[in-house]
């Protein structure tokens, strides 16, 4: 089955491109496309599509607003988002990922890049082009959560934080696998122990924590 994509971006021409690049995979369908943040909305919930293009800034609900709704903090059944922008430093990209989205992608992103980014969210990799991620939560390192980073409801273990660290650091679960020497298996038994022990529901969130308890600092 081909995975299902909704678009959504109140330019015209920016959702023909993306639908022009998906459709082009095999592996994908663009099953949707919205203009304005409610019919983003609408759509998700009608369509539940595995994977959702939002642009940050859109008329009546913003990109922001919208990944909160269906991919927000108490969502049952949240969706994949991927936000999509013009700017990688972005304040409002900051702001999605803490609203449930796993990931952002630049408006300039080629077919490959895209392609990558909508299977990696589809499998819930969340950290999509890890280096621009990662730039943006060194950025935002500083700015204050308005709350205490969770605690974990159990200790977390010697491996766990070295999978911790390589998270955040924006390795991907195969780098990790190759760095720390143990199966792609392993890796994702780590991931989701971490996700369990954090309250985390994916990738971006365990790296936002790495950031919050400055296990990570920028720079290092």
């Amino acid at each position: 089955m081909p995975i299902r994509v909704l678009v959504a971006d109140d330019q015209a021409i920016i959702r023909t491109g993306l639908r022009i690049m998906l459709n082009a995979q095999p592996d994908m369908e663009v099953v949707g496309e919205a203009a304005d943040g409610h019919e983003a909305v609408r759509l998700a919930r009608d369509l539940r599509p595995e994977v959702c293009l939002f642009d940050i800034r859109m008329p009546l609900l913003d990109g922001l607003d919208a990944t909160r709704l269906i991919a927000g903090p108490g969502v049952d059944n949240p969706l994949a988002v991927v936000v999509i922008t013009t700017f990688d430093l972005d304040e409002y990209v900051y702001g999605a990922l803490r609203a449930g989205a796993r990931g952002f992608l630049l408006k300039d992103t080629g077919p490959e890049l895209l392609a990558q980014a909508v299977r990696s969210a589809a499998d819930g990799e969340a950290l999509i082009a890890p280096s621009v991620t990662v730039r943006l939560l060194r950025a935002f390192a500083d700015v204050p959560a308005g709350r205490p980073a969770a605690q974990p409801i159990s200790p977390v273990t010697p491996r766990e934080e070295e999978v911790l660290l390589a998270v955040a650091r924006g390795l991907t679960n195969t780098e990790i696998a190759d760095a720390l020497y143990i199966s792609l298996s392993t890796v994702k038994t780590h991931l989701a122990s971490l996700m369990a022990k954090l309250g985390a529901r994916n990738r971006v969130e365990i790296a936002m924590w790495a950031y919050e308890t400055r296990r990570v600092v920028p720079g290092s």
